[in-house]
């Protein structure tokens, strides 16, 4: 996997990760743990009880209600931060699209490290609300495409019809 100085370097390039000094990201990427999953592994699904975000070091992850496809998520994001936040049951399924590397952070890690760092919750809302408005967006784009009718191909019949003259 990851060698101390490697994964250093890959955490300071995840979005949520960026703002942080460099002594607290070499602490907090020390913590992580490092697991690899098989193609078609569902890492986890939606329902169950989740504690822990994820980041996608290789390989890709599709973020999923049932069948539908909710975003796919490849090197460098993360996914199931809102469980470390609300400890509700997970709202949706992630499962692996190829052999994919992840480094975790568990809820209690999280929280140790914002006791020292508390810029890091700001750095995760807003990657929550970031999220927040793309869904929304993309639910507002389904939305008016379920209202625009397809146009209709023209009757055979005018809809005018002259009057007959005598």
């Amino acid at each position: 996997m990851l060698t101390s100085v490697d994964r250093l370097i890959f955490v300071r390039g995840v979005p949520i990760f960026k703002e942080l000094r460099d002594d607290f990201l070499v602490r907090l990427a020390s913590i992580m743990d490092e697991l690899s999953f098989p193609a078609n592994h569902t890492i986890f699904t939606e329902g169950q009880e989740g504690r822990s975000l994820y980041i996608v070091v290789s390989g890709r992850v599709r973020v999923h209600i049932g069948n539908q496809e909710i975003v796919q998520l490849d090197r460098g994001t993360c996914f199931g931060e809102m469980s470390l936040f609300d400890a509700e049951p997970r709202s949706a399924s992630v499962t692996t699209m190829e052999p994919c590397d992840c480094l975790m952070l568990t809820q209690q890690q999280l929280y140790e490290a914002i006791d020292e760092t508390p810029g890091i919750a700001v750095n995760i809302i807003r990657l929550l609300s970031r999220r927040i408005r793309e869904l929304n967006q993309k639910m507002n784009a389904m939305r008016a495409e379920n209202q625009v009718q397809p146009l209709q191909p023209p009757t055979q019949a005018p809809l005018y019809r002259p009057a007959k003259l005598r």
